[in-house]
C-alpha cells in the first residue's frame, strides 16, 4: 500500500511539536504510514456506521467528531484524506465533504499526539533529531493503538 499523504504537511505537523529539535525524513515518513493507517481504519469503522443506518455515504457524524472545523484551518489537504478514507471502504460508498474534513481533523490531531510523544522520546534519548525510531517506539510502548 503507497502512503496517499504528501510529506510536507505532514512534516510541517512533527516540526510544530518538535520545537528546536530536527525530524529527519524516516520520521515524516513512519508518521504519514501511521497516519494512513489510522485513517483507513477510522474510515471502515464509520462505513460500518453508515450501513448500520441504511446509508452509503459517509457523514461526519460516523466520526464522533463534536463540531467539523473549516477545512482552511488544517494541516493536512482533504484531497489525500479523501483518497485514505476509501482505501478499506466499498467502493460504493461516498465520503461526503463535512466527512472528509471531519476526518483530517481526527488524523491531524493524532498526528499532533504521535509527533509531541515522538519528540519527547528523542529528547530522552539526548538526541537533536526526531528519526523515524521514535514515532515507531511510541506505538510499541503501547500509548496509542492503531
Amino acid at each position: 500500500m503507497s502512503v496517499e499523504l504528501p510529506f510536507a504537511p505532514v512534516d510541517a505537523v512533527i516540526r510544530r511539536n518538535a520545537g528546536d529539535l530536527r525530524v529527519s525524513r524516516g520520521a515524516t515518513a513512519e508518521l504519514a504510514r501511521r497516519i494512513q493507517t489510522r485513517g483507513a481504519r477510522l474510515a471502515a469503522d464509520a462505513a460500518e456506521d453508515a450501513s448500520a443506518d441504511g446509508r452509503k455515504t459517509l457523514m461526519a457524524a460516523d466520526f464522533d467528531l463534536g463540531r467539523v472545523p473549516d477545512k482552511d484551518s488544517l494541516e493536512l489537504p482533504i484531497a489525500p484524506v479523501d483518497r485514505i478514507a476509501r482505501l478499506e471502504v466499498d467502493d460504493r460508498y461516498r465520503v461526503a465533504m463535512d466527512a472528509r474534513v471531519a476526518l483530517a481533523t481526527l488524523l491531524e490531531s493524532f498526528a499532533d499526539d504521535v509527533a509531541a510523544a515522538a519528540a519527547t522520546l528523542a529528547r530522552h534519548a539526548d538526541r537533536r533529531t526526531v528519526k523515524a525510531e521514535d514515532v515507531a517506539t511510541y506505538f510499541e510502548l503501547g500509548q496509542y493503538f492503531e
